[in-house]
């Protein structure tokens, strides 16, 4: 796919770039609301990655879009997680059959939590103290032990 240059401003490269103020906020706004990634942004773009990158850093109004856009996606997901590591509840039709017939009952099905989701969201919320490996601080516990060891006779 071919880029067409919209402006006469060039990048730190030396050629001119292909961003369009007009435009390329907006547009990168709605893709990282559909939960685009910038990668994906990128390809539709039609350009690299490292080139959305650049255009980052050099314009401030694209990666305000872009960290804009991913808030409502992002935020849809940890309150998805939050759910499902707690349990939730909710309306169900069960289709059922009586003499017959079909019936359409109303029920409330219960989704229990579950315990991944509740590691994950402990893990990234509270690392101090979920994450797998421990830092532990031996400076002093080994004068405290040689100590130890010198009053056993």
């Amino acid at each position: 796919m071919q880029e067409t240059v919209v402006s006469k401003e060039k990048h730190p490269g030396g050629s001119p770039t292909k961003y369009n103020p007009l435009w390329h906020p907006q547009l990168v706004f709605w893709m990282a609301r559909d939960g685009l990634t910038d990668k994906e942004i990128a390809k539709r773009l039609g350009v690299c990655k490292r080139t959305v990158d650049t255009w980052k850093n050099l314009y401030p109004e694209f990666k305000v879009a872009i960290k804009e856009g991913k808030k409502q996606p992002d935020d849809l997901v940890e309150a998805k997680l939050f759910q499902r590591a707690t349990g939730y509840s909710y309306p169900e039709d069960k289709i059922m059959q009586y003499e017959g017939e079909p019936v359409i009952v109303q029920t409330i099905r219960h989704i229990p939590p579950d315990v991944v989701a509740q590691i994950f969201w402990l893990k990234n919320r509270r690392p101090d103290q979920w994450r797998d490996r421990h830092q532990i601080d031996f400076t002093n516990k080994l004068d405290e032990m040689i100590e130890s060891f010198r009053g056993i006779k």
